[in-house]
């Protein structure tokens, strides 16, 4: 197989939730590998921030902003990249909250917000996007799962069923849409240090857990997610679909034990 299968050049990629985090990570490493980047997300600065990167390194992109919690923005969001670079090759769906509560406090409107967001908005952009995948008989959908898509954990609940419903979403979509050529499949990553999440690391009995049951012995970084999914957004993954690789230095497959 050439190795020429691996590269996004003169490929158009969309990136909800773009501007920090693994979604910057993302964007940016999408168009590192030739695509050009339309990078979505709600708050102007952090996409000012992306474009100011993207300009300085001579990378092709652009930004909108876009809450895909609204459908129409959504719509407004694929409408937006492909008037300015007529096809949509890839679509990323990054943008995603979290709660940390237990199930007892949690609100209608918190539950909402989070599922809204983390599932529904998925649901939607893909949809959005895949018209325009069809007529050109080919797509790729990478959606950002997470371990919690295959472990429950407490006082998560909400997140890890938006997660779940995330993964099991990309399955039938791989399904449906297969025979038009659209690979639909997920990353999902395990703990992941980001700018949204750093203050939750402060917490040294949750963090000594975590690197304590990670066999890597460290947390993630936004920079470890972007190999897997620049992965499943090339023509390289192009016979594999409904699937999800796990980025979780190894916190999944197991760890030590006392013997």
């Amino acid at each position: 197989m050439s190795l020429e299968r691996f590269s996004l050049r003169d490929k158009v990629a969309l990136v909800s939730g773009g501007s920090r985090g693994m979604g910057r990570a993302i964007a940016l490493g999408l168009a590192e590998a030739g695509a050009k980047v339309m990078v979505a997300a709600r708050g102007e600065e952090g996409l000012r921030g992306v474009r100011e990167e993207l300009q300085a390194r001579g990378l092709v992109g652009a930004t909108v902003q876009a809450d895909v919690v609204d459908l129409a923005s959504v719509d407004r969001m694929v409408a937006g990249t492909l008037d300015r670079f007529g096809r949509v090759d890839v679509l990323v769906n990054v943008a995603g909250t979290g709660l940390r509560k237990p199930v007892v406090e949690v609100e209608e409107a918190e539950y909402d917000r989070v599922m809204d967001t983390n599932l529904k908005g998925a649901y939607f952009a893909s949809r959005a996007v895949a018209p325009t995948m069809m007529r050109q008989g080919s797509g790729k959908i990478v959606n950002i799962a997470s371990a919690t898509s295959f472990v429950g954990l407490s006082k998560v609940t909400v997140y890890a069923a938006s997660k779940g419903g995330l993964l099991q979403m990309t399955r039938a979509m791989a399904a449906e849409w297969a025979p038009h050529n659209i690979q639909v499949n997920a990353v999902a990553p395990g703990f992941i240090r980001t700018d949204f999440n750093t203050t939750l690391w402060e917490n040294r009995a949750l963090y000594d857990w975590v690197v304590g049951n990670t066999p890597a012995g460290r947390l993630g970084t936004p920079d470890d997610v972007v190999g897997a999914a620049l992965f499943l957004a090339s023509d390289a993954a192009s016979f594999i679909t409904g699937q999800a690789i796990v980025v979780d230095g190894g916190f999944l497959a197991g760890g030590n034990w006392p013997l």
